[in-house]
């Protein structure tokens, strides 16, 4: 269940007006070095930027250059720019911002990643709620006319405490240039600029990629400016020069079936029109609609006609007149007048994907540890992989790549990791990306195919088509990837201390109660997209953090183990949670545990001040019956320890007491700091 919350900020205090069942919202802190006022969003800059302010020429050395401002480039760009000690800029060949989206569907796990960038309740409150959707047939005694056949729920409940919603895509990449904007490095795009060519010099260490970019801006056209990257990424589209420079090709096929789509106001008597809704006509077609934010604009997935092998859409010269009519057709016996068309294409459904998504050579990719095998170059979204938008999928898959690889980027350009820990991007995405494309081929086929009752060649039963449209929620919502076990993903060797966290999945939210200031609210809301690693201690039965305590144990062997990963990864002068961000999680109620009972490494000491953090401390809510430790199969009785990753995904899920396996799993990709 979803509600309103409104929030007042007086000098840097939140009120908040909730209903008690379920908590969830922005989770900040701030003043850890020294009181300020104003907008707490608004990041201190770093002394790069105070000193030497983003130029209009783009600097001859840089760790990250970004190709692309799309949703892909500009969530790595917004997760680079909070590293002060990283330097990053994200070029664009357009002249300004997006104005006008094509992808607007956010999926619940998209939306669960936005609230780490700081900025899921704001789109929320712009954004069209997806809450169900309705399936329409020809029907039975008038074949011409369409019918209702059924209607059902979006998303299943308790499958995110976010919803799925629609939004235009400008708005999306609003919300990441503002953070972009407010960060320690204050980095904007630099527009009007195309990227020419890319060189990887393998026998140099530092700054071996070398780009040639192109000024195409009135003011600088026909000027060249030169750059020299540690590593590059190409979120630059289907057409991408990056993938064509490291030798990379998209494969697959086209369903030879072409599709319009357009944003529209329109009077009509369909009574669906505010609901998502998959229309099956007879002989017409087909339609999709998705309603738009704002209550009157809605968009339509209009079924065009079948192209011949090699032809290709453009050939067939679709006007947006053939898509209304093509639409007004489908919807009889209800009408359809449109009375503006905001945006219109046509497009041609294909899936093709690319078998790698680095510049490392197939025979050196056996070699992991060497240094030509290292990545240099990456690409990312519709770069290396192009499917069909009626699943919602694309933009939030390509968030989801660079998601993935930016806190990776982070971790081995600051020191912290090996540099083989970026052979997981490509190992991770091209897999789970091979399983959309699956899913994509066959909801497209589904789509298109004429119904039919009982389903038979060519044709496709409308309840079959229901069916699977409820079997693929959870795909749909973006909440089924799973990455498989590997130097950052354990095995299941504990799965059964936490059936709820799955090993390689995300971390899958529940309500609790912070102790300190007996905040309801939900605990995956603590994690920020600032590349640290969680870590969540479950306490077991009758676990107060007393003297024989497991988390008081795991904590004194975090503290004070020479083996410590808080020690041992923890560079001299960092605040103890700098890396890793430990919270512990005990069953009793709030009032019956003890505050200042906790072992100091609960109570962290930080910032310039050493100013207390009492916000490491959750109990279970004891409201609603179920409290975390029911909704996600936590083992009441030894607890456990769920090891989560920068990007939200469970990692491992421990013994408590495995003080030993913790320090060894971080030791097989992390660096010592002293």
């Amino acid at each position: 269940m979803f509600f309103q919350q409104s929030a007042l900020l007086v000098l840097g205090i939140h009120t908040t007006i909730e209903q008690p069942e379920q908590a969830w919202g922005k989770v900040m802190q701030f003043h850890l070095e020294g009181f300020k006022t104003g907008d707490p969003m608004v990041l201190d800059p770093s002394e790069s930027a105070r000193t030497c302010p983003q130029a209009d020429s783009l600097p001859e050395q840089v760790d990250v250059l970004i190709v692309g401002c799309g949703p892909a480039g500009l969530t790595l760009a917004a997760q680079l720019a909070a590293f002060p000690d990283i330097s990053t800029r994200i070029i664009e060949q357009k002249d300004g911002p997006l104005q006008l989206g094509q992808a607007d569907g956010v999926a619940c796990r998209t939306m669960e990643m936005f609230e780490a960038f700081g900025f899921s309740e704001r789109l929320m409150k712009e954004a069209y709620w997806v809450n169900e959707v309705t399936f329409w047939k020809p029907d039975g005694a008038q074949p011409d006319n369409i019918v209702r056949s059924g209607r059902v729920q979006d998303t299943e409940d308790g499958l995110s405490e976010f919803p799925h919603v629609i939004l235009n895509q400008a708005r999306v990449h609003d919300f990441y240039l503002e953070a972009m904007r407010n960060s320690p490095n204050r980095l904007v795009p630099d527009y009007s600029r195309s990227l020419l060519d890319v060189e990887v010099d393998r026998s140099r260490a530092d700054y071996p990629v070398t780009v040639r970019v192109g000024r195409i801006d009135a003011q600088h056209q026909g000027q060249e400016e030169v750059v020299r990257a540690r590593y590059v990424v190409g979120c630059d589209g289907a057409r991408s020069v990056v993938r064509k420079s490291i030798g990379r090709q998209l494969r697959g096929d086209s369903a030879n079936q072409a599709w319009g789509v357009m944003d529209i106001l329109a009077v009509t008597d369909f009574p669906d029109i505010r609901l998502k809704a998959a229309i099956h006509s007879a002989s017409d077609g087909n339609v999709l609609i998705i309603p738009r934010e704002g209550g009157y604009l809605v968009r339509l997935y209009v079924e065009m006609d079948k192209l011949s092998d090699n032809e290709r859409v453009a050939s067939k010269n679709i006007t947006v007149d053939h898509l209304i009519a093509a639409a007004q057709r489908v919807f009889h016996p209800y009408t359809l007048d449109v009375k503006e068309v905001a945006w219109w294409s046509v497009y041609e459904i294909g899936q093709r994907i690319c078998d790698h998504y680095d510049d490392v050579a197939d025979d050196a990719r056996a070699s992991p540890g060497v240094l030509d095998s290292q990545p240099r170059v990456f690409i990312a979204g519709d770069a290396c992989h192009t499917h069909s938008p009626k699943a919602g999928q694309g933009m939030n898959f390509s968030m989801q790549d660079t998601f993935n690889l930016g806190w990776k980027l982070a971790s081995v350009l600051r020191g912290q990791a090996k540099p083989e820990l970026l052979h997981s991007y490509s190992q991770e995405r091209q897999t789970v990306a091979q399983e959309l494309i699956d899913f994509d081929r066959k909801w497209a086929k589904m789509f298109s195919d004429r119904p039919t009752e009982g389903g038979g060649e060519g044709g496709v039963d409308p309840k079959e088509f229901e069916h699977y449209f409820v079997k693929q929620g959870r795909f749909t919502a973006g909440t089924e990837t799973h990455y498989q076990p590997s130097l950052i993903c354990g095995d299941r060797r504990h799965q059964h201390l936490a059936e709820g966290f799955t090993i390689g999945k995300r971390f899958h939210s529940a309500p609790v109660v912070r102790l300190a200031d007996a905040r309801p609210m939900q605990l995956g809301h603590i994690a920020r997209a600032d590349g640290r690693w969680r870590m969540y201690a479950f306490a077991g039965a009758g676990d107060s953090a007393g003297t024989h305590s497991a988390v008081r144990a795991l904590c004194e062997f975090l503290s004070d183990s020479p083996d410590s990963p808080l020690k041992r990864l923890t560079q001299q002068g960092q605040d103890i949670d700098s890396v890793f961000d430990l919270r512990a999680i005990f069953q009793p109620s709030h009032r019956d545990l003890s505050l200042e009972a906790l072992p100091a490494l609960l109570l962290p000491r930080k910032g310039r001040y050493g100013l207390t953090d009492y916000e490491k401390v959750f109990c279970a809510n004891l409201k609603n019956g179920q409290d975390i430790f029911d909704l996600r199969s936590v083992d009441r009785t030894q607890g456990c320890l769920v090891i989560v990753r920068p990007d939200q995904y469970v990692a491992q899920v421990l013994p408590l007491e495995a003080h030993q396996a913790l320090a060894d799993f971080f030791a097989g990709f992390m660096l010592p700091q002293h």
